[in-house]
């Protein structure tokens, strides 16, 4: 049987049921339910193909840095460094862990989404109602459904009675869904198939019964597991910055050991020399220390401990990052896809204005309960509100209760904002209730588009009316104005149609309440009979608000040059008024609806997309080509959200944004980041902290490049110029060994550079361009710091080294190595900002600290024979010292002069 041929919504129930060769009051038999559940499988949400954790580890080994930092290993040990080894293997396993758990995540969103399908529910089996399993229900079984039960499957229905379904977590439908038997239009949009419910929903309302049409992985949340196992995730923006990195670096190393070794060929074939194994071992050796100059070790540990250091600040914050690159990749966002529902709003239903007497009267929703924003009402006025949140409560049967200051909803949530307005007036829903005894009810229906209850008190026998407008209105005579009862003629009937068309496009829902008192015997209590002769209360005008905090947000979204995108399953002129009122939507933007979406091609929303500001009425699908077609256009997408629909975006997009307070499991497992507010304005600071964290990492990795640079530079020029020039052979090939330059790289360079990672952030971080989703790490800034470093440094260093010579290789290398690490400190306070001057800045304690404890380090390591002996350096006279405090000071001074100057100009 393959359910998803039909479409399920365009047939008459009486064709549902013979298709799926199920009977509405007798449902499937035993025997065809057992035979349906062994030929289409369990209603459950599949897991994907395992992949063993061992191969997901081995996969981290095949990033370009790491295969670098594993040959350093190797060649170390095998010439006897074990320490190296160990050091180096250390920060490979390090690096390669960050990137371990990602592999799982589809399987968790899986696991989410099996959790959100209900253990049990009520079918027809033979005739008899009987309590089964999720998993055993099949297609044909008839649902026996009540308020308070989780849909189990996706079924047609076939019988309602005011049966109401929450849809949110499918289609961000942000109020229950009225449910209808009748058959529609072939080509309605998913979220407006009143005659259909679906699988992870909940019924709030009514009773019912429906045929099961699709289960498992047929159903819409079985397409979107489906689709979350199919997405591949992408790289972030650091990740490819830093295989850029270690790109660069290897090709430099392999060029240079390459020219090495040809030069020495060279050299040997014009002296008629044959290869010693002393030179294959200088050779290897130059190849070993040169392999550890380049590769900047201490950068995996650094850019951990850092995005570590962020994701603490962003908890802080009220945001959880659920991986350490999500930090660094919010920083560079250049577009936000947010829903609408409780993200952008409050999440809750209340009564902005009323209609009364011909007048509005705006409401406030401080606390939680409606209150009209004049101070004082007139008598006459405040009667008439009664009167009219009298007979909405009467007409509804939501209940609300304040706990620790603030109103919880149980029912409808719109009946609820009915109760608070009502609350406000002074009309307490339970005494009211308590006072006025319902009696009877004719139900709403999708159909009907109004309630009507009728309600005993004081002998007397009243109707109350509430529903759509143009319906109730239809059925009213008379209508209160100022106290009074009047005539409801043709011209008040104009004023009210053009009235709800007002509020209607201001994004309201907009309900109608009327009453009537019943004179005589009324044993039935028929449609017809009591829903008659109605008098008009007022309209009432529903909104889910926005938060109050979300236009400032928003407004801070453009300064920081972020687009900020509404996505939503509500009606099209609800989704505008929002989005303009919180400065989403502004003037000559488009706005798009599913439908519309839906007849564009990928290449027509793709050339659209950046002129769309509200998406109206839009399915998971819809969300999941939004986010594409910013992909497309090389953008770097945050998506946020709170329902089931978001989860294949959210895991799309370069960061995917949940909600922690109303958020799905499912769409928490998808989310690179968790909201722990619920509080837009919160993304704000993420982006803020984001961009910050980026620009401490692009210091230190400046930082660090530039002592690599360096150290290459000087011993390329060392081992091809000045110690062949002066007859020096063999392992003295080498200004430096591998382990003093460790030290460098490891120690001199490590903790210093975790430092800048707390450096302030700079004062136009919030006022500049995004970086666009391809810029190379090599910006304009860091280009010019690492001309600068190289500029000054290296022949400071050379000339260092040169005078030191006479003295022996073991002297010169020492004083080498000396000069190196102070030089180094000294450059870590030109970093504190690779453009501007530090003294413009107030360098950070940490890093004060730690330039002062890697002096104090290196000065008691070169007392203690052990260690002194271990680095392979001798005591420093006092031309070293001098030296050493010369070159750093020289150094410092000369890079700060340089930043002055543009750069650029030399390599543009």
């Amino acid at each position: 049987m393959a359910e998803s041929q039909y479409a399920w919504h365009a047939l008459e129930t009486s064709e549902c049921l013979r298709l799926l060769g199920s009977n509405l009051d007798t449902g499937l038999s035993g025997d065809e339910a057992a035979e349906r559940l062994k030929t289409l499988g369990p209603n459950v949400i599949k897991r994907g193909k395992r992949v063993s954790p061992l191969r997901i580890l081995l996969k981290q080994f095949l990033n370009l840095m790491i295969i670098i930092l594993i040959a350093a290993t190797a060649i170390s040990a095998l010439l006897g460094e074990v320490i190296d080894s160990v050091v180096i293997l250390v920060i490979v396993f390090l690096a390669a862990f960050l990137g371990f758990w990602q592999e799982f995540r589809s399987e968790r969103i899986v696991e989410a989404l099996k959790r959100m399908m209900a253990p049990s529910c009520s079918v027809l089996r033979d005739g008899v109602m009987v309590e089964v399993k999720a998993e055993d229900v099949v297609p044909g079984d008839i649902l026996i459904l009540e308020a308070g039960d989780k849909v189990v499957a996706d079924a047609r229905v076939v019988e309602s009675h005011g049966l109401q379904a929450y849809e949110a977590a499918l289609t961000g439908e942000s109020i229950p869904v009225a449910k209808t038997a009748s058959a529609l239009p072939e080509d309605t949009p998913l979220p407006d198939r009143s005659n259909m419910l679906y699988a992870g929903t909940t019924i709030t309302a009514g009773k019912g019964k429906a045929v099961v049409i699709a289960t498992g992985m047929r159903t819409e949340f079985g397409k979107i597991a489906k689709e979350v196992l199919e997405i591949r995730e992408e790289k972030t923006p650091l990740e490819r910055r830093m295989e850029e990195v270690a790109r660069n670096l290897g090709k430099i190393v392999l060029l240079i050991i390459a020219v090495i070794a040809v030069v020495k060929l060279v050299e040997l074939a014009l002296l008629g020399k044959a290869l010693s194994y002393d030179l294959l071992i200088s050779i290897f050796m130059f190849a070993v220390a040169l392999a550890v100059a380049a590769v900047p070790e201490a950068l995996p540990a650094i850019v951990t401990s850092t995005l570590a250091v962020g994701m603490w600040m962003l908890a802080k914050r009220n945001a959880v990052a659920r991986s350490m690159t999500a930090v660094e990749t919010l920083g560079s966002t250049e577009v936000i896809c947010s829903d609408k529902t409780g993200t952008i709003t409050k999440g809750e239903m209340v009564v902005k204005e009323v209609f009364l007497g011909g007048r509005f009267h705006e409401l406030s929703n401080p606390q939680g309960a409606a209150e009209l924003k004049s101070e004082r009402l007139e008598d006459k006025l405040l009667h008439d509100l009664q009167r009219l949140a009298l007979a909405a409560v009467l007409s509804s049967d939501a209940v609300v209760k304040k706990v620790e200051g603030r109103y919880e909803v149980y029912g409808d949530p719109t009946e609820a904002a009915l109760v608070l307005m009502a609350e406000s007036f002074g009309v307490d829903h339970i005494e009211a209730r308590s006072k006025h005894r319902r009696i009877s009810e004719i139900p709403f229906s999708s159909e009907r588009k109004r309630m009507t209850t009728i309600i005993s008190s004081g002998g007397r026998l009243m109707a109350y009316m509430k529903g759509a407008p143009e319906v109730v209105i239809r059925l009213c005579s008379r209508v209160l104005v100022d106290g009074s009862i009047a005539e409801l003629t043709e011209e008040w009937r104009n004023r009210l149609s053009i009235t709800n068309e007002e509020m209607a496009a201001r994004g309201l829902r907009v309900l109608a309440v009327a009453e009537r008192e019943i004179h005589g015997p009324m044993p039935s209590f028929s449609e017809e009979e009591v829903e008659r002769g109605f008098t008009l209360l007022g309209l009432v005008g529903i909104i889910d608000p926005p938060r109050p905090e979300v236009k400032e947000a928003v407004e801070k979204c453009r300064m920081a040059k972020i687009k900020p995108i509404m996505i939503t399953g509500d009606h099209r002129l609800t989704a505008i008024a929002v989005a303009r009122e919180v400065g989403i939507h502004q003037e000559g933007d488009i706005v798009v609806t599913g439908a519309e979406l839906a007849r564009m091609s990928d290449d027509e929303l793709e050339a659209k997309v950046e002129k769309i500001t509200v998406y109206a009425r839009v399915s998971p699908s819809d969300k999941l080509r939004i986010v594409e077609a910013w992909k497309k256009r090389g953008k770097t997408v945050a998506m946020t959200g709170d329902g089931v629909n978001d989860a294949p975006a959210l895991k799309r997009a370069d960061i995917g944004v949940a909600m922690g307070l109303t958020g799905t499991e499912v769409t928490k497992e998808a989310s690179d980041l968790i909201l722990l507010d619920d509080n837009f304005s919160t993304i704000v600071k993420a982006v803020e902290l984001g961009r910050w964290i980026y620009d401490n990492i692009k210091k230190y990795l400046a930082y660090l490049l530039q002592a690599n640079l360096v150290e290459i530079a000087v011993i390329m020029i060392s081992a091809l110029i000045i110690l062949p020039f002066l007859g020096v052979g063999g392992e003295e090939l080498l200004p430096l060994l591998p382990v003093q330059i460790l030290y460098i790289n490891l120690a001199t360079d490590g903790l210093p550079a975790i430092a800048l990672g707390f450096t302030p952030p700079e004062p136009d971080i919030m006022r500049r361009t995004p970086r666009p989703r391809g810029e190379k790490v090599f910006t304009r800034d860091v280009k010019e710091y690492l001309v600068r470093a190289l500029i000054v440094e290296t022949p400071v260093l050379l000339l260092g080294f040169i005078d030191a010579l006479p003295l022996g290789i073991e002297a010169a290398r020492s004083r080498l190595f000396l000069m190196f690490v102070f030089i180094e400190l000294a450059v870590a306070l030109n970093t504190v900002s690779l453009a501007q001057s530090i003294f413009k800045f107030r360098p950070h304690k940490w890093l004060l600290i730690t330039i002062l404890w890697e002096i104090s380090l290196i000065t008691i390591l070169t007392i203690i024979p052990v260690t002194r002996e271990a680095l392979h350096i001798v005591p420093p006279g006092l031309r070293d010292i001098a030296w050493m405090m010369v070159g750093a000071v020289t150094t410092f001074m000369s890079i700060e002069l340089l930043k002055r100057f543009e750069i650029s100009r030399l390599y543009r």
